[in-house]
């Protein structure tokens, strides 16, 4: 009886205005849930049965941790038929025998001969970009992003048709989008159709190119996933490549945006920070190896504080399978459980002023991410814990260390980007900054 007064709590959240309130302004949602429910916030879901936000570090650690086995990936019903058998979506033995294989894909050499590819890619995109007052830093990011996801994860192949690229593009964002569609029915039209439309765009791109990835034997993501094996010698089949490589090219593309956009933001309106890390970075060259860029403390502590004010992923679906107990609360079998990593970031008994941009908040003397294991968790946790992470982040040093390199940029003292929280956030206008060449240009 106490399960169902707690499916059926009378303040629970609606979906559809729920969904609202979380796409205007989700932080505000999670601190009005947390006020009125506490670590587990019931909302109701017509005709999908109960679901909850699971909020604070405690209990997103327990549902991530998963200590019981009692909770199993969530996101078939919000994105599931767009990154249809991505590793995120797989569970159980079938997601372990596959993260076996990938992690194949992530040794450190291999991440060394990602990195070596990575700066003149780079290099090769800013040459593209020109100063300006209203340079759209977001925008022009994730078109820099998905060339450099197809060029060092497709061996070399550029999307070079402005055309193509920008189907591509627009692809991934609807696939992305759809997990905030109310009407989960493809009408013409509605962004169900569209990811409907934009997954087989991305089937049709990748399925052309896999031929060419196998031949070419070369140390590309695409090529070695052709290759990579288990133990056992198991190895991917066409269909399982083309379904991580879908998800792979979103998530390497989209977090990478997400966090250098985030850092330009702040350090345009902090110029001291700015200046700092490009003192930092200057000495390194044009090709700086990984142990090179993982011995930048300062650019490190401005990376950890944007994924902390920014999370690239703020929500992790999950659906329990069985009963369970999460801080103290009764989960029901069939509970979809949202952990909201966003929320823990910005609590105060965690974090110091934790709305301002304050990076030496991670620094070894205050080291503030260190105050409960899941303060601070951009990356996730357990099993399904970001298995690019450790390439994400080189990724994003090199493009930050190479735009610090060429340019300086500001933004007005009184501008808030103004964010879409459909899905992954981002900044709808396109985060205008003013963009002026350096003399540092490598």
């Amino acid at each position: 009886m106490a399960t169902d007064r707690w499916v059926r709590a009378k303040s629970a959240v609606p979906v559809i205005g729920g969904s609202l309130a979380y796409m205007h302004d989700p932080l505000t949602l999670m601190r009005q849930l947390y006020q009125r429910h506490g670590p587990v916030a019931p909302v109701t879901m017509p005709g999908r049965g109960p679901a909850a936000f699971i909020l604070g570090p405690d209990a997103c650690g327990a549902v991530l941790q998963n200590g019981d086995k009692a909770f199993v990936n969530g996101w078939e019903l919000l994105v599931g038929p767009f990154f249809h058998r991505g590793l995120m979506l797989l569970d159980g033995a079938e997601h372990k025998q596959h993260r076996r294989i990938l992690q194949q894909a992530f040794t450190r050499s291999r991440l060394a001969a990602y990195t070596a590819a990575l700066h003149p890619a780079v290099a090769t995109e800013l040459r593209g970009w020109e100063a300006a007052s209203r340079f759209p830093a977001y925008t022009s990011l994730k078109r820099l992003t998905l060339n450099l996801a197809t060029q060092i994860f497709m061996g070399g192949h550029r999307i070079a048709d402005p055309a193509e690229l920008d189907r591509v593009n627009r692809a991934f964002i609807d696939c992305v989008q759809a997990a905030g569609a109310i009407l989960r029915v493809a009408v013409a039209g509605n962004k169900w159709h569209r990811a409907t439309r934009g997954r087989a765009t991305l089937e049709r791109f990748l399925t052309l190119q896999l031929p060419a990835a196998r031949s070419a034997g070369g140390d590309d993501l695409f090529s070695v996933l052709t290759r990579v094996e288990d133990e056992d010698g198991t190895r991917f089949a066409d269909t399982d490549i083309v379904n991580h490589m879908i998800f792979l090219l979103m998530a390497a593309h989209d977090t990478t945006t997400s966090t250098v956009s985030t850092a330009m933001y702040h350090l345009g309106r902090h110029p001291e920070w700015q200046d700092r890390v490009r003192a930092e970075v200057a000495p390194l060259g044009p090709t700086p190896t990984v142990s090179q860029l993982n011995a930048l403390p300062d650019l490190d502590m401005v990376i950890k504080e944007c994924q902390r004010l920014v999370a690239p992923v703020p929500v992790l679906a999950r659906r329990a399978v069985k009963d369970t107990v999460i801080a103290g609360r009764p989960v029901p079998a069939g509970t979809r459980a949202f952990a909201c990593l966003q929320f823990s970031h910005y609590l105060p008994d965690l974090w110091t002023d934790p709305e301002s941009f304050d990076p030496e908040r991670f620094s070894p003397e205050r080291a503030e991410d260190r105050s409960h294991r899941f303060a601070w968790a951009p990356f996730g946790g357990g099993v399904h814990k970001c298995l690019g992470m450790a390439f994400s982040n080189l990724e994003v040093k090199t493009v930050l260390a190479q735009i610090l390199g060429r340019f300086r940029w500001s933004v007005a003292a009184d501008y808030v980007p103004p964010m879409s929280n459909v899905s992954l956030p981002y900044p709808r206008d396109g985060l205008p900054v003013d963009l002026r060449p350096t003399a540092m240009v490598r």
